[in-house]
């Protein structure tokens, strides 16, 4: 997709392939191009509006979106999908930037409302396999790091959705020395989801005769109280943290803002290297919260990219890339005119990219970090990597399968984590942890 070193300005570049395209006149020689041109010129012509968008150079960015307007196509193929993403990113941007009072009157109130994208969340469930694949993965680690435990407890930073939890309590259920009496904490911030997660969860353990006990937390996890989680003497403890911890990387930022400057995740890194060192971000207190329960076994899920660092235009390349990758996969496997998909495309990961590039300060939560970034912060609070077993592979080889694509690959890395690929390039990460002492 787009090149790694687009924050130089691609317009400045005589030597640039795709020159010769900005220099046609739009119409009818657009017309003409196959889809693979016409993608090559709308990566181009996106590449420069963002230089343009940081450099302030509004006319010449506004030129380029109108351009971007007659070949983007909110209902066409896969780039042309991604071109209307995020030129509607993009003149976000510039009307924040420069009329915020306009911006505030006339965009916010069009926001998707949570019911929305919690809908759409489930449809990215369905299409797409890897949330699928990791909660595979994390119920085959929790099932076998608790072995011979007769009291078990769960808890679960974002029990939106019981599909995981249902298919751990049958994995329990078929244990050779019997079920444990298993406890679920759920947190979320939506009372409501709670209580049919736990209706439906309690229906099950019942049919299976397991011993359950749903406890729910109602809050959102930046204002999550560690102590609420209950966790009792004797309890064998997981935690599953999947596509949540990346936004409580908002809140270093609120640091920028007293001391007028944007504190580095590598300066925070550096700040502690043991957990007898006052963690510097609200992240770092949290994980070390965490560590104290002493959990047996922590399963990390997270989008593999970087979306918190750099320059707006870095962050506008990566994100380019990662979000054309989505979009390529479902454009491979459902039928343009799925009203699921677009529902995916423009409620979910549409308004992830607008909370990516228009977003500022703690209002920006979508902070993605790449593994390597994970396991150092991890490392620094105390955690220690467990390697997945030959049977989570397995299973994970299984889902995928099932799901009857080609193009959906599991890796396994060096340090033994989970990396969740479209073809070759890794969109997701899972992890697990054990709380090492020192």
């Amino acid at each position: 997709m787009a090149r790694d070193d687009a924050s130089s300005s691609t317009t400045s570049s005589s030597s640039s392939p795709l020159q010769s395209f900005s220099k046609m006149p739009l119409s009818p020689w657009a017309q003409s191009l196959s889809s693979d041109e016409r993608g090559l010129y709308l990566i181009h012509l996106l590449v420069n509006c963002a230089n343009h968008v940081a450099a302030g150079n509004l006319d010449a960015a506004d030129a380029f979106l109108d351009h971007i307007s007659l070949l983007s196509c909110a209902a066409g193929d896969a780039m042309q999908r991604i071109a209307a993403c995020f030129s509607d990113a993009l003149a976000r941007t510039v009307l924040r930037r420069t009329w915020r009072g306009l911006y505030r009157s006339l965009i916010l109130p069009t926001s998707v409302s949570a019911a929305a994208q919690a809908a759409a969340r489930r449809y990215f469930l369905t299409l797409l396999p890897f949330v699928r694949v990791a909660a595979a993965v994390s119920n085959q680690a929790i099932l076998e790091a608790m072995e011979g435990e007769k009291m078990v407890h769960i808890i679960d930073l974002d029990v939106s959705d019981p599909t995981q939890h249902l298919e751990l309590l049958r994995l329990f259920a078929t244990r050779q020395e019997g079920p444990p009496h298993l406890r679920i904490t759920g947190v979320h911030d939506n009372k409501e989801v709670l209580s049919q997660v736990a209706l439906c969860l309690t229906r099950e353990a019942e049919k299976l005769d397991i011993p359950f006990q749903f406890n729910p937390i109602h809050s959102k996890l930046d204002h999550l109280d560690v102590e609420s989680l209950r966790v009792k003497t004797g309890e064998a403890l997981a935690i599953n943290a999947a596509l949540q911890l990346h936004r409580l990387l908002a809140s270093n930022d609120q640091v920028g803002l007293m001391t007028n400057h944007f504190p580095s995740p590598d300066s925070v890194l550096s700040s502690s290297t043991s957990t007898s060192s006052f963690p510097s971000s609200k992240l770092d207190i949290f994980l070390a919260s965490l560590w104290s329960l002493s959990p047996k076994i922590m399963l990390v899920t997270e989008q593999e990219a970087n979306h918190n660092t750099g320059t707006f235009v870095e962050r506008f390349v990566e994100s380019i890339n990662f979000y054309a990758a989505l979009f390529d996969s479902l454009e491979s496997n459902w039928p343009r005119q799925s009203a699921e998909r677009a529902r995916v495309e423009k409620e979910l990961l549409g308004e992830e990219v607008k909370d990516i590039l228009v977003g500022e300060g703690m209002e920006r939560r979508e902070r993605h970090e790449r593994l390597d970034r994970w396991v150092k912060r991890m490392e620094m609070v105390g955690f220690g990597k467990v390697g997945f077993s030959y049977y989570a592979m397995l299973h994970a080889r299984r889902v995928l399968q099932g799901f009857g694509c080609d193009g959906y690959k599991v890796k396994e890395d060096a340090a033994g984590c989970f990396l969740l690929c479209w073809q070759d390039r890794p969109l997701f990460s899972v992890s697990a942890w054990r709380c090492r002492r020192f």
